[in-house]
């Protein structure tokens, strides 16, 4: 068996996330894939099982480094204004940071690859889940179902992001997010989820 290298790992990991964004999950294959981090197809399997346990691994090592990068400065027991607002920063710079992750995450979140049930438990989600138990019990927020909790907390956000990405606005127009729309619209989501 052959041992395995950091660099070549690292190399089959950003081809086929840069690959899955621009062409989708059907645009994967292992000899493009091969091709494209410039090693021979035999070599992928030296590092990934199956083209499914590729999928997976990537998924795992993107949330891992979203997990890492959106805890950065984060406290689950800060109050509630201050907790999410670092969450909005935290977030709107990892889009900039590792665009391709967060594209990547995206469609793999979105896709009937990954199964939530099969979602495992970690660091940040147990983070996020005291962060806002502690905001509802000092009365900061209001006591909602985690469903619409996460839509009027994060769903604007995640709406002004895509436009940002998209760089246009619905109407076709060229959008640019700024610190003033970011911090504008914190404000009335801070509104929307008073008590």
């Amino acid at each position: 068996m052959r041992a395995k290298d950091e660099n070549k790992e690292a190399a089959i990991r950003e081809q086929a996330i840069a690959m899955i964004v621009a062409e989708g999950f059907h645009g994967l294959s292992m000899q493009k894939l091969a091709k494209a981090a410039e090693l021979s197809p035999s070599t992928i399997y030296i590092y990934y099982d199956s083209r499914e346990d590729l999928l997976n691994k990537l998924f795992f090592y993107v949330e891992e480094v979203f997990n890492r990068e959106t805890l950065k400065g984060f406290d689950a027991r800060m109050h509630f204004e201050e907790g999410l607002w670092i969450q909005w920063k935290n977030r709107y710079r990892y889009s900039k940071e590792y665009p391709l992750y967060f594209l990547f995450a995206e469609q793999f979140r979105n896709s009937p690859l990954i199964r939530h049930k099969d979602i495992r438990e970690n660091r940040f989600r147990s983070a996020m889940q005291e962060f806002v138990y502690h905001a509802v019990q000092r009365g900061e927020v209001a006591d909602l179902t985690p469903e619409v909790f996460w839509a009027m907390a994060y769903g604007p956000f995640y709406t002004l992001l895509k436009f940002h990405m998209d760089q246009s606005s619905m109407s076709g127009k060229p959008f640019a997010l700024t610190d003033h729309k970011l911090k504008q619209a914190f404000r009335l989501v801070l509104k929307a989820l008073e008590p």
